[in-house]
């Protein structure tokens, strides 16, 4: 073989190998390039109006990217992007759970619900309209100021009424009938509600709850010169404190 020969045969055969290590390095390079992972899903989700009286409606709308499915807790599953007519019955905070290949994302709106106060029922009394008709003024004899045989069981049911209800507070007045001066009926009537108001006390009533005051003869129930109208106007009245 001659040296041209030779020399071709070297030339060719260093042309190859370098051919081949760059296509390994070619190949190498591409194996080597990463994969840019998927894109989290982005969710909103507001809620038209936010703030409803008991009984009306809100519409709530959503948008999502990069999911391929979304829930709304209250609500179940919806589309990926919408709207719904939701009527809550108290204040909600809904929930949007949007999904994809790379994860889940969040979203929430919250619709406030006002309730109406409760009905009064006409049926329930007041707290007067108990007491007037559950309290019973003592009477007492002409000139006197002891509570009599009779009426001590009026005070004894006045008693039991007051500590079913300890929270009410009440005043006590003193009346008497127009005879006798200003001075001494004031005295009196003085007298006569103080008196109620310590058997009241020996009850079990506490002090705290009870005020008393005199009217003597100034506010008679009855204005007839008449003993039986004398007779009501000589009495403790009881009415409740505001």
């Amino acid at each position: 073989m001659s040296s041209l020969h030779r020399f071709v045969l070297l030339f060719a055969l260093a042309f190859a190998l370098a051919l081949s290590g760059c296509a390994k390095k070619t190949v190498a390079a591409k194996a080597t390039t990463p994969t840019p992972p998927p894109p989290l899903p982005y969710a909103t989700l507001s809620a038209t109006p936010d703030d409803l009286k008991s009984g009306q409606s809100a519409t709530l709308t959503w948008a999502t990217t990069n999911a391929t499915q979304a829930t709304i807790s209250g609500v179940g599953s919806v589309s990926t992007s919408g709207s719904a007519s939701v009527r809550p019955s108290t204040s909600t905070t809904y929930v949007l759970t949007a999904t994809g290949p790379a994860g889940s994302r969040e979203a929430s709106a919250r619709v406030t619900v006002t309730m109406p106060p409760p009905a009064i029922s006409k049926g329930t009394p007041t707290d007067e309209q108990l007491f007037s008709t559950s309290m019973h003024d003592v009477f007492f004899a002409y000139d006197k100021s002891n509570v009599g045989l009779n009426q001590e069981a009026a005070v004894r049911q006045d008693a039991k009424f007051l500590a079913v209800y300890p929270y009410m507070k009440l005043v006590i007045s003193g009346h008497c009938d127009e005879r006798g001066s200003e001075d001494y009926n004031l005295a009196l009537g003085d007298s006569r509600a103080n008196t109620v108001r310590s058997q009241l006390e020996s009850l079990g009533i506490s002090a705290d709850r009870i005020r008393t005051i005199s009217y003597g003869k100034e506010k008679p129930f009855c204005t007839q010169e008449t003993e039986a109208c004398w007779q009501l106007n000589r009495r403790a009245h009881f009415s409740l404190q505001p």
